[in-house]
């Protein structure tokens, strides 16, 4: 059975293994019910942008914080809530923990992993932090990270290091590689005896640019460090598999280009790294080669997670590898347009194979913070500025909802603003 397959069974069964028990209450019925499956990429994406409320002020052009989240899925998701109420504690007490089993086993089949090596988390930070503040580090350890990564992160790294003494290499990644060697050689440059941790990211998130992580990692372990991977942006985005990779430790937001509710993520931990980590908060568990041991976090908004469920049957709908098609054309629409154009500057390479949906634009001698207001009050274009890390522009975030009048606009504007600074 191919991996597609698989993917749909498990999602038949896990709709049917975790749906509500019938006591007269059911989740609230779909107004945007989903049509089957739709030939015509046109008729298809005119589809999806009908699924979505969106605020007429302005075109959203900065998906990478948050995906709005899709009607059929949010509808979906406001009677989890309606029935996790009227159960109460019946269902944390007699359901919660079979369905976190069922959500474990059908996200980690996506992802291509054992179920055993991967929990649910509220986002990318919650499941990094975690593994940099758990790690056992010992005064002198090394860790490696890049400028480009994310402050949250580096943040951690920088409490560790105060707090234990390791001591933390950054390296500073191009915007325009020459090839995947380069960026590898970047990382290995760095590696001494005393080289414990390698962080990278699958995507950068201020320019939207792809690392060879495969590679990074395989360069990695045979100097014996171990590689964690900021996976933020790519659950939802593009396709990949873990076992592929072959990382050691793996985080996402599931409520980026998944887009789920609010406060969703997960952590992959190979199980040879498992029992090494401390968890963020003590649990019952003893056993240290259990995964859930790390994953303790107290009540929490348990309807987000089953959500979760109903996001991935609406990108399977949809059709992932057409989603990545889709973010690919709508990217590659705007910055073929503009890459020539005088006083334009776009911070993301230009192969195909380094960049999916996101991608940073720039305006030389306009400020991001101001390039950003300008789009905004004057052009009606909301994105987020970026200036740091040799990156100075904003970042560029279509959405399935994007259309290319909504790029048509936007690049008018760049044009505009480009040619008022000359």
């Amino acid at each position: 059975m191919d991996k597609r397959s698989f993917l749909k069974q498990m999602g038949g069964l896990g709709m049917a293994a975790w749906a509500w028990p019938a006591n007269g209450f059911t989740n609230t019925p779909l107004d945007h019910t989903l049509p089957s499956r739709i030939e015509d990429e046109e008729t298809l994406w005119e589809t999806v942008r009908s699924h979505y409320d969106l605020k007429p002020d302005y075109i959203n052009l900065e998906s990478g914080y948050y995906n709005i989240i899709p009607q059929p899925t949010l509808q979906k998701f406001v009677g989890h809530i309606k029935q996790v109420n009227i159960e109460g504690s019946y269902y944390m007490r007699n359901q919660l923990n079979n369905d976190k089993l069922i959500l474990r086993k059908r996200m980690a089949a996506w992802m291509d992993c054992d179920h055993e090596e991967l929990v649910i988390t509220r986002n990318t930070t919650e499941s990094l932090d975690l593994i940099i503040a758990g790690y056992p580090w010992q005064k002198g350890d090394e860790a490696i990270y890049a400028d480009q990564d994310y402050g949250a992160m580096k943040v951690m790294f920088e409490q560790v290091a105060a707090r234990h003494g390791i001591v933390n290499k950054v390296v500073s990644v191009p915007n325009h590689p020459k090839s995947d060697d380069e960026i590898v050689a970047l990382y290995e440059s760095q590696i001494t005896s005393k080289t414990k941790l390698i962080m990278v990211c699958h995507m950068i998130n201020i320019t939207g640019q792809i690392l060879p992580i495969k590679k990074i990692c395989a360069m990695a372990h045979k100097h014996g460090v171990e590689v964690m991977v900021d996976g933020a942006h790519c659950v939802g985005h593009f396709e990949y598999s873990l076992n592929d990779l072959d990382c050691d430790y793996y985080g996402s937001s599931l409520h980026k280009w998944l887009a789920t509710p609010l406060g969703a993520g997960l952590l992959y931990i190979n199980k040879k790294r498992t029992a090494k980590i401390w968890p963020l908060l003590a649990d019952y568990i003893k056993d240290t080669s259990d995964i859930k041991r790390l994953n303790h976090i107290g009540t929490h908004p348990v309807h987000t997670n089953l959500a979760i469920h109903d996001a991935m049957d609406y990108l399977e709908w949809m059709g992932p590898l057409r989603k990545e098609k889709r973010l690919r054309f709508l990217q590659n629409y705007w910055t073929s347009a503009l890459r020539t154009t005088p006083n334009v500057l776009i911070n993301t390479p230009s192969d195909p194979a380094r960049s999916c949906g996101i991608a940073n634009v720039g305006i030389q001698g306009l400020k991001p913070a101001l390039l950003a207001q300008k789009l905004l009050e004057d052009h009606q274009v909301f994105t987020v500025a970026i200036d740091y890390a040799n990156v100075q522009g904003c970042r560029i975030s279509p959405n399935v909802f994007t259309t290319t009048d909504d790029l048509d606009h936007f690049i008018k504007a760049i044009k505009t603003l480009a040619q008022e600074i000359s």
